[in-house]
């Protein structure tokens, strides 16, 4: 059993990359050999639409044919018996690294034939693991939920099966009081940071866990 996560924020040790560690942990309990990809190190670009992973008898007909950073990320999510991706969200969806990511990981699967079917040979569970700043309600008032189901929708067509786990009002700084941030209690992010984030953390080693025994 291989497991995949995918961190697609720029920070390697906060809240998406803590969350995610947690995750493969749960996977790594059941026997499960893990890797944690970080994209921000990574360059690369989105889909840039060449559409060889479409060309009838072509080389790179269900493969994404650009050569990049991107490559052999694709093949380990190819060949991994399940993938978690990880995301902060920025002005209501996944960072643009993430974005580009899930663009060049679908396209080449899907086929342009009258059910938009899958070329994916190994299906496999994909998890979403998202963190934001904002509260849970706010996050269904501004409709994060809808937003971000599009390309789950996508993903669960190509791939099997999605499970996704929402990390919300995170805590930012080590120290509010060196930014502009007045919209937020630090007393309240602190406390939240002890007394939930633990048991988001708990709720990824799960996934994890489900993940390995699938």
């Amino acid at each position: 059993m291989n497991i995949v996560a995918i961190n697609g924020s720029p920070r390697k040790n906060w809240n998406t990359a803590t969350v995610l560690n947690k995750a493969l942990e749960g996977a790594a309990s059941q026997g499960a050999a893990t890797e944690l990809i970080h994209l921000y190190d990574l360059n690369y670009k989105g889909c840039i639409s060449c559409f060889a992973c479409k060309l009838k008898g072509g080389k790179s007909y269900g493969k994404c044919a650009y050569k990049d950073d991107l490559t052999p990320v694709l093949e380990k999510i190819e060949t991994a018996d399940a993938v978690i991706l990880g995301s902060p969200i920025y002005f209501g969806n996944v960072t643009g690294e993430m974005r580009s990511l899930i663009e060049r990981m679908l396209f080449q699967y899907l086929v342009y034939d009258e059910n938009y079917s899958s070329l994916v040979e190994k299906k496999k569970p994909i998890g979403f693991i998202y963190t934001m700043n904002v509260t849970e309600a706010t996050a269904k008032e501004w409709g994060y939920d809808q937003i971000l189901a599009i390309a789950e929708k996508s993903v669960k067509r190509l791939f099997g099966s999605v499970e996704t786990l929402f990390v919300t009002d995170t805590y930012q700084f080590n120290d509010y009081s060196k930014y502009v941030a007045t919209a937020f209690n630090e007393a309240d992010k602190a406390k939240r940071r002890q007394e939930i984030f633990p048991a988001d953390c708990e709720k990824a080693f799960n996934m994890g866990v489900r993940f390995a025994t699938k």
